[in-house]
């Protein structure tokens, strides 16, 4: 089949004065039109394509990302976020869709959990360099479900705004600490568009129980990434392939007091190593 239209198309691309963009342009270009040579789809099914699209960017809202959604059920954003990791550090996992409002400060110590759950947790830890070395004040952002599977923008009449979610720094050793509860495993949202492709695709929705932390600091490479509970459903059938065997974190039973923390209570240790940020300029 003739690849005059691919050929005009990435014409049009040439005066792009951003070399980046250009070539990503082109190459989404050669990629698709490959697609839809394979394929070849009908003028109906093509409509229906545009037409899911458009229903996916209807979705996204300030508290709601259906485009971030789909990108994790695909896949992708788990290639992207593996791609751009590093051995050095800790590995990244995906953003998710509910990093979409901002997380409340906290101090060391306090609890996210405004509601009262019953399956207490405390999480500790230190963020360091690759050497091993503190990285003082860095920046953890927390955000969490309930033990019931809900995020606070899932239920604004049941849930406090900012609850299962902090934003806390280290100390000067890079340690940091919070108390929770142990999040539960959860389906992602099914009542848009996204869901009904898993729906149709014969695709379960659910996601393994796990805490998200975005640690950042000054002349660091940002960090996104989960601690994945041990033992939860689902660690090997994640609905957006987002697990991975170091990121999964045994909260382990303890049974003595500890400041702040009702007895028994779940504790997860962790080290976060974030590495230098890149002085490559793509």
């Amino acid at each position: 089949m003739s690849t005059g239209l691919t050929d005009e198309v990435l014409a049009s691309f040439a005066s792009t004065p951003d070399q980046r963009l250009r070539t990503i342009l082109e190459r989404v270009v050669v990629h698709l039109h490959e697609l839809v040579r394979e394929v070849e789809p009908t003028v109906a099914e093509w409509e229906t394509a545009i037409g899911f699209l458009a229903d996916v960017g209807a979705m996204c809202d300030d508290t709601r990302q259906e485009f971030i959604l789909l990108s994790d059920v695909l896949g992708v954003s788990s290639l992207v976020e593996t791609l751009n990791g590093s051995p050095e550090g800790t590995e990244s996992t995906v953003l998710g869709p509910f990093h979409m409002t901002s997380s409340p400060a906290r101090e060391l110590g306090d609890s996210i959990d405004d509601v009262g759950g019953g399956r207490r947790a405390l999480v500790t830890g230190r963020v360091v360099d690759p050497a091993g070395r503190p990285v003082p004040g860095a920046e953890i952002d927390v955000w969490q479900c309930t033990e019931d599977g809900f995020y606070d923008v899932q239920q604004p009449d049941v849930q406090p705004a900012g609850n299962g979610r902090g934003l806390f720094h280290a100390d000067d050793e890079g340690r940091f600490r919070f108390r929770t509860v142990v999040p539960a495993h959860y389906p992602i949202p099914t009542d848009g568009p996204v869901g009904a492709l898993l729906g149709t695709t014969g695709r379960h929705p659910y996601r393994p129980a796990h805490v998200h932390l975005l640690v950042s600091s000054p002349g660091f490479e940002t960090l996104t990434t989960h601690l994945f509970v041990k033992g939860s459903p689902y660690l090997v059938q994640d609905a957006v392939f987002a697990v991975k065997p170091d990121l999964v974190v045994d909260f382990v039973e303890v049974d003595q007091v500890t400041e702040g923390m009702d007895r028994p209570y779940r504790h997860a240790d962790v080290e976060i190593v974030l590495v230098p940020a890149s002085s490559d300029v793509r």
